[in-house]
């Protein structure tokens, strides 16, 4: 014979359970509120503890008007411990760009401002586009904070490429930023770094912006001009399109790209790298006549690699590291 007690008391344990359980459940995701989404490298999602208000580093409490729309950036695991890197957003010329900031563990855990760099990326609208591990490779290399930002009309940010026209303004802008709203960054010894078309950026930022203080340039183009006739891909329409016509028809505008015409108003040590053999960038006219003027005008140190690599070596990091302490 069925025990009606037994049954209904046994109904009623296993709802108590179930109510224990779940109230468990709640009270320790409660406890990981303080726990933001992060937006991984490679897609996928993990849990940042973002708990620190205190915390001089944590870009949340920076959020403002000028510097808004805050995610921190996961990067695939080799790369994770290298820096704690945030994605942002800020307004240049009524556009909105995009950026990144990476930041070395040490130096959180010091918790006093640090010496930074600015990094100008290479390519031109989305082809080579700016990622975070980018900005932790660098800052894990030189061992201070790296900030960039995307080029205008790519990859999230506004507006359109001009190939050192008017989107130069963003990367002031960006130094703006360093100086006025982020106050772990020490302005002493202050950095801007370029690699490719972003040399082309770096000289025209040091040319104008007193508070660089040096410059690290690789692979870069210094005679535009020359450049365009040099290339024999789609290098030419790219110019074309971004400058608005060719050196012919717009010659000052080639002129006011390419440091090699005034190369006598950089002013502060240059860190030139450059491959002999580099197909993009031609090491006689892009890199030695350039090297030839600076070195009258400033402190230029030269490192040259016999190979056709476009960019910086991984045998450049630890030159970088000393060029950057020697040259305070």
């Amino acid at each position: 014979m069925i025990n009606v007690k037994k049954i209904l008391a046994l109904i009623l344990s296993a709802a108590m359970l179930f109510l224990f359980v779940g109230c468990e459940k709640n009270n320790f995701n409660d406890t990981n509120d303080s726990n933001v989404s992060e937006i991984s490298q490679d897609g996928s999602e993990s849990n940042v503890d973002d708990s620190s208000s205190n915390d001089m580093f944590n870009l949340f409490n920076y959020e403002s008007d000028d510097v808004f729309n805050i995610e921190r950036v996961g990067l695939r695991s080799e790369k994770s411990a290298e820096s704690v890197t945030y994605q942002f957003n800020f307004m240049s010329d009524g556009y909105r760009i995009k950026a990144y900031i990476s930041i070395p563990p040490e130096i959180i855990d010091a918790q006093k401002p640090c010496k930074c760099i600015i990094y100008n990326r290479g390519g031109n609208s989305n082809l080579d586009s700016l990622k975070g591990s980018d900005t932790s490779f660098l800052c894990a290399a030189a061992n201070r904070i790296v900030a960039a930002c995307e080029i205008r009309g790519s990859n999230g940010s506004e507006g359109v490429d001009q190939f050192g026209g008017d989107d130069l303004h963003d990367v002031i802008k960006l130094i703006d930023i360093c100086e006025n709203s982020f106050s772990f960054i020490d302005m002493n010894d202050f950095c801007v770094v370029g690699v490719s078309r972003g040399g082309i950026m770096t000289y025209m930022a040091a040319r104008q912006d007193k508070r660089i203080q040096k410059i690290i340039v690789a692979s870069s183009i210094s005679d535009l001009a020359q450049s365009y006739e040099e290339r024999e891909d789609k290098m030419k329409e790219t110019l074309i399109n971004c400058i608005g016509g060719t050196p012919e028809e717009m010659p000052l505008e080639y002129e006011k790209r390419s440091a090699l015409y005034w190369a006598d108003e950089i002013k502060v040590p240059v860190l030139l790298i450059h491959s002999k053999n580099d197909p993009k960038a031609n090491f006689e006219t892009q890199a030695q006549k350039i090297y030839d003027k600076l070195k009258d005008t400033t402190s230029c140190t030269f490192i040259t690699h016999d190979d056709d690599y476009h960019g910086i070596h991984k045998d450049d990091i630890q030159k970088i590291k000393e060029w950057l302490e020697d040259s305070q």
